[in-house]
């Protein structure tokens, strides 16, 4: 069974999508922006810009293969298990755009000026849970039908997603010291829990130099 569902095409999607998402983190690495920068001085005040151009033309073809490849269906929501996955879904679209007004997005896309590393945004959904969007990507991603090739990009995913998470988490850590040592300890990760949130006083104390 495992042979049936995970054929050497997924395997090799699979691949794709590691490799994808290895490239992605390691552009993104400070070290890796640094030298771009000094090697090529022009591309300083673009890098971020020209990496969102590269990971969207990247990612396009690695999506049309994930749907179109002739994998083995494993599950579809069917009755009033669509209305609850698709409600799920939506939900969580809403959510990534309403939580993105804590953003400067034409910082986000490479559009304009990097605010100070002290200056970050806190949407009211960082109160339940330190990484709102991966959080709500992840809900998306296994609310929806799923075949063999879907299976392996949400699995891809989800474990850079944990990685990616940790390693961000360090990053602020080295940013923001104590302040986000505190945060980290109070408000969990990637999955909300109820009796671990932060307080509205406390919320509106990080704002402006919390986490991202």
């Amino acid at each position: 069974m495992i042979s049936e569902l995970f054929t050497a095409d997924v395997m090799w999607l699979g691949l794709a999508w590691a490799a994808y998402l290895a490239l992605h983190s390691l552009l993104a690495a400070t070290a890796v922006k640094a030298h771009a920068a000094a090697r090529w001085p022009a591309l300083g005040q673009r890098y971020r810009l020209a990496y969102n151009l590269l990971a969207t033309a990247l990612i396009l073809p690695l999506l049309a293969a994930t749907e179109w490849l002739d994998a083995r269906p494993l599950w579809s929501w069917d009755g009033i298990w669509a209305w609850v996955s698709n409600g799920l879904g939506a939900l969580a679209l809403a959510g990534i755009v309403w939580s993105s007004r804590a953003y400067d997005l034409r910082e986000f896309l490479g559009l304009g000026p990097r605010r100070p590393l002290q200056v970050l945004g806190l949407s009211v959904a960082h109160r339940f849970v330190r990484h709102p969007w991966y959080f709500l990507g992840l809900v998306w991603l296994w609310t929806r039908d799923m075949d063999g090739a879907r299976l392996m990009a949400a699995a891809v995913i989800t474990v850079y997603v944990a990685i990616g998470s940790y390693l961000e988490d360090r990053k602020l850590e080295q940013t923001h010291g104590a302040a986000y040592r505190r945060y980290r300890r109070q408000v969990p990760g990637l999955l909300p829990r109820p009796w671990r949130y932060l307080s509205r006083s406390e919320y509106e104390r990080l704002r402006g130099r919390g986490p991202g």
